[in-house]
């Protein structure tokens, strides 16, 4: 991975932190059934809780990701590069679908600003270069 997608996956967990904050603000946990059941498995019943316990893990294991694999460029780099972009595509994509459903604000819509079009970003990136290294590879084989 390239030094600017190496930053891109550090604002994408920037960013999914700052989306982590607006939801629990907004008790996303207690209006999605999803978010309402990973609080009540996390908190043994205390949603709220339950809810700040998934996140601040979700969160450590994406700052695991940047800390021990992205950032030195690890040989899976890639991987968990294109897992967390693809998760954060999936998480703005239902923020939006969902705020339409509602008819207007979602908890979690305002930070899907920069969550979406940053992990949309880092797909691009990872895909053009996957692109740029097929054809090196097809140069030298063809």
């Amino acid at each position: 991975m390239d030094p600017r997608s190496r930053t891109l996956f550090l604002v994408l967990i920037v960013a999914q932190a700052a989306h982590s904050v607006e939801e629990y603000v907004f008790r996303l946990y207690d209006v999605l059934a999803p978010a309402r059941a990973i609080g009540e498995a996390f908190g043994f019943g205390d949603r709220p809780v339950g809810f700040a316990v998934f996140n601040a893990v979700l969160l450590a294991f994406a700052l695991w990701c940047w800390l021990a694999r992205v950032r030195p460029g690890h040989r899976h780099a890639r991987v968990f590069a294109w897992f967390w972009a693809l998760l954060e595509a999936g998480n703005g994509v239902g923020h939006v679908v969902f705020a339409i459903e509602a008819g207007g604000y979602f908890p979690g819509l305002a930070t899907t600003c920069v969550l979406l079009p940053a992990s949309v970003a880092l797909l691009w990136m990872l895909l053009s270069r996957r692109t740029a290294d097929s054809l090196r590879r097809s140069d030298r084989t063809g």
